[in-house]
């Protein structure tokens, strides 16, 4: 071959090295061969599949299930100077015309397109055409768990995917992902017909994020808290319901915070314009349901919040993983209750769902349930459900609670280990209280009775007169609620998910009622008077030496209106990496620029005296 990967790294792209994987990975498909890559969000997926597009003949198809990830990709390629282009509902029959025209006429190295177009007859022609010319370079299918139908990104599309395989053996195929536990990348292999593909599966651990899961407590309050930590900064909060986004992104906006709602139900002209301020702009944080986010490329993200429980784990690990994509500090924090997982389990049993899905989806709950409660490392646990076993940074102290000492150092169970109680005497109260009022009642009102409450609901149904009420008075309502959530998520309760929520007992509270079994609960901390949270330094700025600031922001200025003369988001055309670099190397040629990462030849041609001017400017 003429270049050599490492070559087009280093001059297209401007990184000076391959990371982890990536150089096998390129060889291999630029090679021929086939191949399933699993690699985390922000490991450099993209370049496994477009370096060996550009090494071989012809043009790479790239299936990309949304239209802003082929936008986001195909404007940050043509800024390093690659001939890249995407067919989908966005463009006018002109623009797809002059596209197809380019492709046909060997002028292109990329091309993306949505699995649907890819599978009507028309581009099956097409694709036949191009091929007869061998200016097929490969199939990359992004996405590849959307294949899976016990996924929560099932596209029935991607499993007509096999055409590709059955129409053109000879051109290979590389299927990405970084979401997939081990029977999803059974399914993709089996399902794309990729069984004798080789497989690459990097650790999907984003050590870049920090782990955090509080109990609900007045939620609202614990957001806006939480938020004061990264005032200025990009972030995306998810809520389970529309109605919820609405009145988050309200709440937020009143206080001060650029907040912005979108979800599926909304204009779409103002939900795409929702998602142009947050692409495009700097510290705007968007609240939605799930419909965001697949495909959101923002690097800069420094924080994902859920307002409520998700689906799953992988959907979790997923939503999650739209932070710290740069690779900078970034935090995953969760507020969750009893309440949320009362309504999934309604929601699991209320759908139309056959009875083995819901069984897998009810798994698939119980699996993130037991993350949440968990004294254990987060980051164990969370690589436990894929397959992956995480080694600790330290060698892990034994706590007399049951609770590890620090083992990845950035969860809130390592920098901060829970401590455990003997619940067993509170855990017979509550199980007695469950039976005794007839096994038909939420939470709220079972520790109304425990605590001696004399509402009008309580004498309603008489349960004033039960031998329960006001046995759990030496306990807090917080302290109660947080006893009848673990003993769900212990399976030692159950929910009446197809009547009203009501909790109810299960076979295995047998044992502890007859007091043959002891359990222990993690210790619901209950919070200190609410402090000021300090400002915090943005993580954009922590590398650098006080006196290279001043040259960032102005570099950062810079970036901004280029951006907004291009329309595009700032990231497309430099990371903040490479801006901080820039800010403390201070080169003074464009040859000393040409060695800054993230500058390849077609930025440096595009760019490179501006920065040099903005550089000099400064002093």
């Amino acid at each position: 071959m003429e270049n050599t990967a490492l070559d087009l790294l280093r001059t297209v792209f401007g990184h000076p090295d391959f990371r982890g994987e990536q150089a096998e990975i390129v060889t291999h498909v630029a090679d021929g061969g086939d191949a399933l890559v699993l690699m985390p969000t922000g490991g450099g997926k993209s370049l496994c599949y477009q370096l060996p597009a550009m090494l071989r003949d012809g043009c790479g198809i790239v299936i990309s299930p949304l239209i802003a990830l082929m936008q986001d990709q195909v404007e940050g390629l043509r800024q390093l100077g690659v001939h890249a282009a995407f067919l989908n509902s966005s463009l006018d029959a002109e623009t797809a015309a002059r596209i197809e025209r380019e492709w046909l006429g060997g002028e292109l190295d990329l091309l993306y397109v949505a699995p649907e177009r890819l599978l009507t007859s028309r581009m099956l022609g097409l694709l036949d055409r191009v091929h007869q010319h061998g200016r097929l370079a490969l199939f990359a299918i992004d996405e590849a768990h959307c294949v899976s139908q016990w996924g929560h990104d099932f596209r029935p599309e991607y499993r007509q995917l096999t055409v590709l395989h059955e129409r053109w053996p000879d051109v290979p195929r590389i299927a990405l992902t970084a979401t997939a536990d081990p029977p999803t990348q059974r399914e993709i292999a089996e399902r794309l017909q990729l069984d004798d593909a080789r497989r690459f599966v990097s650790s999907f651990d984003r050590a870049n994020i920090r782990y955090t899961v509080v109990q609900k407590d007045n939620a609202r309050r614990q957001l806006f808290d939480f938020l004061q930590g990264h005032a200025g900064e990009a972030g995306i909060v998810y809520c389970l319901s529309r109605r919820k986004v609405e009145e988050i992104a309200e709440f937020l906006a009143g206080h001060g915070i650029d907040a912005v709602p979108y979800h599926a139900g909304m204009d779409a002209r103002l939900r795409a314009e929702n998602q142009r301020r947050f692409l495009h702009g700097e510290g705007v944080v968007v609240v939605a349901t799930i419909a965001f986010g697949m495909g959101i490329d923002k690097p800069d993200v420094r924080f994902v919040a859920h307002m409520d429980l998700p689906k799953s784990i992988e959907g979790y690990y997923q939503e999650t993983g739209r932070a710290g994509r740069d690779g900078e500090p970034a935090e995953a924090w969760m507020c969750y209750g009893l309440g949320d997982l009362v309504l999934l389990r309604q929601m699991i049993e209320q759908s139309e769902s056959g009875e083995e899905r819901k069984r897998l989806e009810h798994r698939k709950l119980d699996a993130l349930v037991g993350y949440c409660e968990s004294m254990r490392c987060r980051r164990q646990v969370l690589l436990s459900n894929f397959g992956e076993e995480y080694l600790p940074v330290e060698a892990p102290q034994s706590s007399p609670c049951g609770a590890s000492g620090s083992i990845c150092g950035n969860c809130d169970n390592c920098l901060q280990p829970p401590e455990a109680w003997d619940a067993t005497e509170a855990t017979q109260k509550a199980l007695s209280c469950v039976y005794r009022s007839g096994q038909r009642f939420g939470a709220a009102h079972l520790i109304d009775i425990l605590r001696g409450s004399d509402s009008e609901k309580i004498r309603q149904f008489g349960h004033d007169r039960l031998s329960t009420h006001g046995i759990g008075a030496d306990l807090d309502a917080k302290t109660w609620r947080g006893v009848f959530r673990q003993l769900v998520a212990h399976g030692l309760l159950d929910v009446d998910a197809e009547g009203y929520g009501g909790l109810r007992l299960t076979a295995a509270s047998r044992a502890v009622l007859k007091g043959e079994q002891t359990v222990m609960l993690r210790k619901i901390v209950v919070k200190r008077e609410r402090t000021r949270v300090a400002a915090r330094t943005p993580a954009a700025v922590l590398a650098l030496a006080p006196a290279d600031v001043p040259l960032f922001e102005a570099l950062r200025e810079m970036r901004a209106r280029l951006a907004r003369e291009q329309n595009v988001p700032a990231y497309v055309i430099f990371h903040d990496r490479t801006l901080r670099e820039i800010a403390a190397r201070r080169p003074a040629s464009e040859g000393e620029l040409a060695g800054i990462g993230g500058i390849g030849t077609g930025k440096l041609e595009r760019y490179g005296g501006l920065v040099l001017d903005t550089v000099a400017a400064a002093g």
